[in-house]
C-alpha cells in the first residue's frame, strides 16, 4: 500500500488518536457491565427504516426469533423471500466484474430455475456489524502468537481498528460494534459518526478481556437476529439490559457481517447446527478475519490431541474452529481470511471492503415450499450476454442453501 510505511506505524498512529478521545468511555463501559439498574426495554436504531422500490426485500422471521431468547432445540426459520448477495469475479486474476444486470445472471434451488423478483446493483452505502471475540483465550493466543512482543488483544484489535476508521465511509455508511466472550456486549449501535467510532478503538483498547470463555455462537445469533443482552454501551444506558434487533432487520442497504474470531466456542446456549441455520437463512454474508492461526503456526505441532484439563485447546478444537469459520463464510456467501503475519491485515481488509461493495442484490420467491428441509442455491452468470454461463471462468459468491419452513 502507498499511503502508509507499514501496518505497525499505521496502528500507532490510530492508538495515538483515539486514546486523545479521553476516558469517560472507560467508565460507561465498566458501569455498563456491573452495575444492576432497574430493568427496561429499548431497541437500537436502524439505518434504513424502509426499503426503497427496487431494492431487496428481507426475509421475515417469526416473532418469536426476533427480539427473543431461543431454546437451542428450538430455532425456527422462516422464509418467503430469499436474499443472494452475489460478487463476481475472475477466477485467475481475481478482478471483480462490475456493470453486470438482471439479465446477466440465472438463479436456481436444487437445480431448479427461479425467477429473480428483485434486483439491484453495488451502489448503496454499506451497513456493517463488526463482531470481535474478546476474551482472555483471544488475549492468551494472541500474546503467544506475536512471541511475547505485543499485548495479546492486538490481534483481534489491529484489524478492528483499521477498518474502522480506513474502510468506513461517514455520512453514508453505517456500522455496529460488539464484541463477545461469555456473552455479547454492543459497544455501540450503528453510527456514521467519526467521534463515535474513535471512540469505540479508545475503549477497546483502554480496558481488557474479562473472562475466558468465547461463546461465538451465541454471538452470531445476538447480532443476527437479535434479542435481550447488555444495554449499549456508549450511549450510557440506565438500563443494564436491553431489546437489541438484529442486523436482519436492517432494510434497503448493503449489510454483512465482519467477524475477527478464533472460531472457538466453549459453551454457547445454542449448538453448532443451530447456528448454522441462523446464518444460512439470514442472508447476510459473513467476511471472516480468522486469529487462531497466528498461535496455531507456532504451537500447533506441539499441542496434544485432545483439550487439556486445563481448559487449553487441543490441536482437534483448533482444526474445529477454523473448519467452522470456513463453513460460515462459505455457506453465507462471505470469505474466510485466515491470518498469520500483521503484515497481511491491510491486504485482508482492503478484500474484505472491495467484496462488500461489489455485491449485487438478488432475490427470488420459493413458493409455498414449507418441507422443512434445506435446499440448494446456485447462481450462474453470463458476464458477456452470449446466452452461455461462464462459471468456469468465472467466482460467483453467494449463499449455497437456505432452510424452508415445515409445515
Amino acid at each position: 500500500m502507498k499511503y502508509f510505511k507499514s501496518s505497525r506505524q499505521l496502528f500507532a498512529v490510530t492508538l495515538v488518536a483515539a486514546l486523545l478521545l479521553g476516558t469517560f468511555a472507560e467508565l460507561a463501559f465498566t458501569q455498563s457491565r456491573r452495575q444492576p439498574p432497574a430493568a427496561n426495554q429499548k431497541k437500537n436504531k436502524r439505518p434504513g427504516e424502509t426499503a426503497k422500490p427496487g431494492e431487496k426485500q428481507e426475509e421475515p422471521l417469526p416473532p418469536d426469533l426476533i427480539g427473543k431468547p431461543q431454546d437451542a432445540d428450538k430455532v425456527t426459520i422462516s422464509t418467503q423471500i430469499v436474499n443472494v448477495d452475489t460478487v463476481v469475479y475472475h477466477k485467475k486474476s481475481g478482478q471483480i466484474v462490475t456493470g453486470l444486470k438482471k439479465e446477466n445472471f440465472a438463479l436456481f434451488s436444487d437445480g431448479n430455475p427461479q425467477v429473480i423478483t428483485n434486483f439491484s446493483t453495488p451502489e448503496a452505502p454499506i451497513t456493517v456489524v463488526m463482531v470481535l471475540e474478546y476474551s482472555k483465550w483471544s488475549e492468551l493466543f494472541g500474546y503467544y502468537g506475536s512471541g511475547g512482543f505485543d499485548p495479546g488483544t492486538y490481534e483481534v484489535l489491529r484489524p478492528t481498528a483499521m477498518f474502522l476508521s480506513q474502510f468506513i465511509k461517514p455520512p453514508n455508511d453505517y456500522v455496529s460494534v460488539v464484541a463477545y466472550d461469555m456473552r455479547p456486549t454492543p459497544l455501540t449501535d450503528f453510527t456514521n459518526d467519526p467521534r463515535r467510532i474513535n471512540e469505540v478503538i479508545n475503549l477497546l483498547l483502554r480496558n481488557s478481556p474479562a473472562f475466558r470463555e468465547s461463546n461465538l455462537f451465541d454471538a452470531l445469533k445476538f447480532v443476527l437476529i437479535g434479542g435481550r443482552g447488555d444495554s449499549v454501551v456508549l450511549e450510557d444506558s440506565k438500563t443494564e439490559k436491553s431489546d437489541y434487533a438484529g442486523l436482519v432487520t436492517v432494510q434497503g442497504r448493503r449489510r454483512a457481517l465482519i467477524l475477527v474470531a478464533s472460531g472457538i466456542d466453549t459453551f454457547s446456549k445454542i449448538n453448532y447446527g443451530d447456528a448454522r441455520k441462523i446464518t444460512q437463512n439470514a442472508g447476510i454474508p459473513i467476511y471472516i478475519i480468522g486469529t487462531g492461526n497466528l498461535f496455531n503456526k507456532r504451537y500447533g505441532d506441539s499441542l496434544p490431541a485432545t483439550d487439556s484439563l486445563t481448559g487449553m485447546p487441543g490441536r482437534l478444537t483448533l482444526l474445529q474452529a477454523d473448519n467452522t469459520l470456513k463453513t460460515f463464510a462459505k455457506e453465507t456467501g462471505g470469505a474466510y481470511f485466515p491470518y498469520t503475519f500483521e503484515g497481511e491485515i491491510p491486504g485482508i481488509l482492503n478484500s474484505i471492503n472491495g467484496l462488500l461493495r461489489s455485491q449485487y442484490s438478488l432475490a427470488f420467491n420459493p413458493g409455498d415450499v414449507r418441507d422443512g428441509k434445506q435446499h440448494k442455491i446456485k447462481v450462474s452468470v453470463d458476464v458477456n450476454g452470449d446466452g452461455v454461463y461462464d462459471d468456469k471462468e468465472y467466482v460467483i459468491q453467494a449463499r449455497s442453501v437456505y432452510n424452508a419452513p415445515k409445515g
